[in-house]
């Protein structure tokens, strides 16, 4: 069943349309909310939630438009209110590497130095320093490959609010890891 067909499935009513949905951008959408919540549990709450919304209100859907930005938006938003919900005091758990190995977009190659996995674990430890907001920015621009326009659409806000979101966490990731190289 294609994309398009799940979608005529689930506005008759049947249900399996869903689970091609589920199998086709769970793992995406799984990927963008941990990258915003920095929670696995949460992450998977709020895919999980997603796609429960998307069936119930699957007549809101524009069925002239590509459906992963639809459904991301619904992802991207609800991790950050899941995030502005969250404790500050909570932090990441640094213990879940192997969701964090699930979340590469590839396995490491036996190339890769020590140098190399250090600045990866200080750039993931330093995304955590930023706004959930601004996380999602980051998020939607570098790792769902979201032009600026396409970011404001998605977020429904203004074109210079995105730009504003991207230059401010760009600042604070740049001060942060230069004080961590420095320091």
């Amino acid at each position: 069943m294609t994309e398009y067909e799940a979608i005529d499935a689930l506005l008759r009513g049947n249900i399996n349309g869903l689970g091609v949905l589920v199998r086709l951008y769970q793992l995406k959408a799984v990927r963008a909310a941990f990258l915003i919540t920095h929670d696995e549990n949460i992450a998977q709450d709020v895919v999980q939630n997603a796609f429960l919304r998307v069936a119930d209100r699957i007549e809101q859907y524009d069925r002239q438009r590509p459906f992963a930005p639809w459904f991301m938006r619904i992802v991207i938003n609800d991790a950050i209110k899941a995030v502005q919900r969250k404790p500050r005091w909570l932090s990441f758990e640094r213990g879940k590497i192997d969701f964090q190995e699930k979340l590469q977009s590839h396995h490491p190659s036996p190339e890769n130095t020590i140098m190399d996995e250090q600045m990866q674990q200080t750039i993931w430890e330093t995304l955590t320093e930023l706004t959930p907001k601004q996380r999602a920015a980051v998020v939607m621009r570098y790792y769902l490959d979201m032009g600026e326009k396409e970011m404001a659409v998605q977020l429904d806000i203004a074109p210079g609010t995105v730009k504003w979101r991207l230059h401010a966490a760009r600042e604070r990731l740049r001060q942060l890891l230069t004080a961590e190289v420095n320091g």
